[in-house]
């Protein structure tokens, strides 16, 4: 029982290393040209970015407690209870892996310069978005993040 809580706690650790976050650049989007646009915050808002549904955390629940379950009983009771330990080890398993990727974000409103409003959804990073700051919207292959506008003057002066 030992080794299948270390086992699923890797699984979900492990998952859990994905992020949106606008401070951490994938790999691919390194050297790649993006577009830029200049835009003022309109409004904040705390949201929850859903976690990650991968074949990750359920394939190991499955494994996990299909192995621990088949290993009960005798011949016929091993299949029976490793059969039901896996599907109920891959439920577990979804569930852990969805929950490890959960993520605090933030719906971010700007008004472009031409008065074309849009929003972003992305994880809360180490910039904090005010009502009125100046951003930056870089898009990238189709993801969009915000960042304060380095080239603006520091807020209250």
């Amino acid at each position: 029982m030992i080794k299948t809580l270390i086992a699923l706690a890797c699984a979900a650790v492990l998952t859990a290393c994905s992020t949106t976050s606008p401070d951490v650049i994938g790999r691919d989007d390194a050297g790649r040209l993006s577009s830029v646009l200049s835009a003022t915050v309109e409004s904040v808002r705390d949201v929850t970015v859903e976690g990650g549904t991968g074949a990750v955390g359920a394939a190991t629940g499955a494994i996990v407690l299909g192995t621990a379950g088949g290993s009960v009983g005798g011949k016929r009771e091993q299949v029976a209870v490793g059969t039901l330990a896996a599907v109920l080890g891959g439920v577990l398993g979804h569930a852990i892996e969805r929950n490890a990727t959960r993520e605090v974000g933030q719906e971010i409103i700007v008004r472009l310069a031409g008065g074309e409003r849009r929003a972003v959804v992305q994880a809360k990073g180490a910039e904090a978005f005010r009502p009125g700051d100046a951003v930056t919207l870089v898009t990238t292959a189709g993801r969009v993040r915000v960042t304060l506008d380095g080239r603006a003057p520091a807020r209250g002066s």
